[in-house]
């Protein structure tokens, strides 16, 4: 997998006209996404990396590079949820990977990604579970150029058709579902 941004900076909003500027909540799963990174290579405790983002990340400017604020409440949730969930949502990603890719063989910054998506599909059902997926797709675009955020439409699309099953019961205009 290559293409890769380094998750350890704010990733950029691309400039094509197919992405649109983040809301805090969008800001703050980012956000979440590489504090997970940061604790899964650095083992990090949760309590460390919550204080180092709020004092000296989120909204602040950094070597240079502008933050954006973001919904600082939404981002501890995440990472609490992803921690606390992690040994029940490991298996559920797994599961919807392919038998040859492991949760374990992918990459660091992905399974971050992964993991706080499945954590909201799971425990955030006042969030559509399309609006989810579509956040962590746009996640996974800001640091990958290639195949990763097609992974992460197809993993949590899954895990979404599997959790919040009755979402996609949509019935068409003849009752028909």
């Amino acid at each position: 997998m290559t293409g890769k941004a380094d998750p350890d900076k704010p990733a950029r909003q691309k400039s094509d006209n197919a992405s649109r500027p983040a809301n805090k909540r969008g800001v703050a799963r980012l956000a979440a996404v590489q504090a997970l990174y940061q604790m899964d290579i650095g083992g990090a405790p949760l309590t460390n990396v919550v204080s180092e983002y709020t004092a000296f990340r989120l909204g602040k400017e950094i070597d240079g590079e502008q933050y954006r604020d973001a919904d600082e409440q939404w981002f501890k949730h995440i990472l609490a949820g992803v921690v606390a969930d992690q040994k029940f949502l490991d298996p559920y990603i797994h599961t919807a990977l392919k038998e040859d890719w492991p949760l374990k063989r992918i990459d660091s910054l992905l399974r971050a990604i992964l993991r706080a998506g499945g954590y909201e599909l799971l425990r955030r059902r006042d969030v559509p579970a399309k609006v989810i997926i579509s956040e962590y797709i746009d996640v996974a675009k800001a640091f990958f150029d290639d195949d990763e955020p097609g992974l992460v439409n197809g993993v949590l699309d899954r895990l979404a058709h599997e959790l919040r099953s009755p979402e996609f019961d949509v019935k068409d205009a003849d009752g028909q579902a």
